[in-house]
Order: structure tokens, then C-alpha cells, then sequence
């Protein structure tokens, strides 16, 4: 069995187990963190030009223009998106959020694990290449896998809608538009995923390492795994976040199909939106959203990941439990 094997004097855990760890950590992670996402999409959707005047708004179907309410800041978001929605509009991505977060956190570190050990066993353990290539690939296949799940997450996280009426704006969309129209943002959210998940998997090896060797650890406690994934989060989201921007802009052309004229609408390339963003905000429009996106990731990968090494830690145990009774 692969989990009764020992490298560097720690005992291997199975692809399950990592699946497991993941998960929870995937859960924990979505639940926390929602606010702060549904925050940052409102932010950045109200940046874009043609929301300044519409906002959907869905009922029996249908859809109406309607005065969307401004934000100044991320305090002032959370403020006013209490008092006209209540604090449950703060989770109202939630459920497709977990839907797109567990398979894609699943998927994606389990082949991170999986490819990480592959190549680390042909390149070698201080090849500091392993953890950008693995990341990136890895980071590709789940991201185009739930690309439209994320389409959904974001929509709804903009403008409530109930589970009937996404049904129906779903159904509406792919007739009019065809089944490609839920990638539609893949583009831009491969170009900040795939980058963020490289620069974020070398700098987290790279501090995880630095501050085992500190502390004379084989494996990373709490205390090293909860800094070294915020540092490595922070690094890459500030280094990504105009990709984001994009993201989030590409995506919200398609909502305005439901409230604004079709000779009012604009659908543009990825060079096109950025060009667009600096000429209207300048160049502050692409890090627009910094501050939430930074209080959302920061924690975000450092719970995430130290929920998984702990995870991981555990199954360690576990396995080395189950070895010793064996033998």
C-alpha cells in the first residue's frame, strides 16, 4: 500500500485521504470567507460603466432596469448591503460557491499532490520549478472544469435571484447564446487562476521549507503552515488582481443581456476590457477591490492550507498507526 510507505521519515497518505483533507478544508474555507467574496464581485461590478444606470433585477422571469446602489469603500459595502438586503445576502452565493469550491479545492490539490510527487521524484525535492509547473497545471484542469459553476457563484453573489429564476436565467442564456456562453470569463479567470496558483504554490514551498528548517520540523505545525499560506496568497493576489478585475467585468456582460438594450451592450476581448477599465478609471481601475480581495485571500489560503496540512498531518499518523499494528 502507498500509505504504508515512509519518504524522509514521514508516512505517505492515500489520493482519498488527500481528497478528504481538502474537502474540509474547502468547507471551512467557503463558509468564512463568503462575505468578504460577495464584497469584492460587488466592487468591482459596479467599476464597470454599463452597471453605473442598471442592475438586474429578476421576478416572474423578467427583468427591469433599476438605480444600483454605490459603494465607496468595503465598509460602506458592508454597511449598505446589510441594511437593504440583510446579512444573509453576504451567503447568498453560498451554495454554489461550496459547489465550485469542494470539487475545484478537491481536484486541484490532490493533482498538486499527485503531480508534485511525480516530479519531485525525477527532478528532485529542491527543484524549484516542481511547485510552479504543478501548480499552474493543476490549477488549469480544475478551474476550466467548474468555469460555469463560478459563472453562477458570481452571478448570484451580484444580484439575489431564487434557485427557480437562476434555473430560468440559465435556460434563457444557453437558447439564446449557446451552451459556450457559461465559460464565458474563462479566458480571463485562467489568466489570473493559472498565474496565482504557480506564484502561490513556489512561495508557499519556499516559506514552508525555510520555516520547518527553523524549527528543526520534517512537517509544517499550525504555526507554519497558517503564515507561510497567507504570505504566498498575499504575494499572488496582489501580482493577479487586474486578471481578476477582468474576470469579474467579462462575466457581467453577459447579466446585462437581462436589463440593458442590446445596442447598449458591449462584449470584448480580455486586451480589449483592460484598455477599456484604465481609459475609464485609469490605471487604480485594474486594483480596484484590492483591499477585499486581500482580506478574503489572505485568510483564505491560510486557513485552507492549514487546514489540509493538518489534515494531512493526521492521516500520517494514522497510517503510521495502522503500519505498526500490521507488523
Amino acid at each position: 500500500m502507498g500509505s504504508e510507505k515512509t519518504e524522509n521519515g514521514l508516512y505517505k497518505i492515500t489520493a482519498f485521504q488527500q481528497m478528504i483533507s481538502s474537502c474540509c478544508g474547502a468547507v471551512l474555507t467557503s463558509v468564512l470567507v463568503s462575505p468578504l467574496d460577495v464584497v469584492k464581485v460587488r466592487l468591482q461590478a459596479q467599476s464597470n460603466p454599463a452597471f453605473k444606470d442598471y442592475i438586474c433585477v429578476f421576478g416572474n422571469g423578467k427583468s427591469w432596469p433599476k438605480r444600483a446602489g454605490h459603494f465607496t469603500g468595503m465598509w460602506d459595502a458592508f454597511v449598505k448591503i446589510t441594511q437593504r438586503e440583510g446579512v444573509g445576502a453576504f451567503w447568498n452565493g453560498l451554495p454554489p460557491s461550496l459547489a465550485v469550491s469542494v470539487p475545484t479545492t478537491v481536484i486541484y490539490f490532490t493533482c498538486y499532490e499527485q503531480l508534485h510527487e511525480a516530479l519531485t521524484s525525477k527532478l528532485g525535492d529542491d527543484n524549484d520549478y516542481v511547485p510552479l509547473i504543478t501548480g499552474a497545471t493543476a490549477r488549469l484542469g480544475s478551474a476550466t472544469v467548474v468555469s460555469p459553476i463560478e459563472l453562477v457563484r458570481t452571478r448570484m453573489q451580484f444580484s439575489p435571484l431564487t434557485y427557480k429564476q437562476l434555473r430560468a436565467y440559465i435556460i434563457r442564456n444557453v437558447t439564446e447564446t449557446g451552451w459556450l456562453s457559461l465559460w464565458k470569463g474563462w479566458s480571463a479567470t485562467i489568466l489570473r487562476d493559472v498565474p496565482f496558483s504557480a506564484l502561490y504554490w513556489y512561495n508557499y514551498e519556499y516559506f514552508k521549507k525555510m520555516w520547518c528548517k527553523r524549527a528543526g520540523k520534517c512537517e509544517p505545525t499550525f504555526l507554519i503552515s497558517f503564515p507561510s499560506g497567507a504570505a504566498a496568497g498575499s504575494i499572488a493576489a496582489v501580482l493577479t488582481l487586474p486578471f481578476d478585475v477582468v474576470k469579474t467585468h467579462k462575466q457581467t456582460e453577459i447579466w446585462l443581456s437581462e436589463a440593458v438594450p442590446s445596442s447598449q451592450q458591449r462584449s470584448s476581448s480580455i486586451l480589449e476590457v483592460m484598455k477599456r477599465i484604465v481609459a475609464e478609471n485609469g490605471f487604480a481601475g485594474l486594483y480596484i477591490g484590492l483591499v477585499p480581495r486581500l482580506v478574503k485571500i489572505v485568510p483564505s489560503c491560510a486557513i485552507m492550507i492549514s487546514v489540509y496540512e493538518y489534515g494531512k498531518s493526521f492521516f500520517r499518523k494514522l497510517n503510521k498507526e495502522r503500519h505498526t499494528k500490521n507488523h
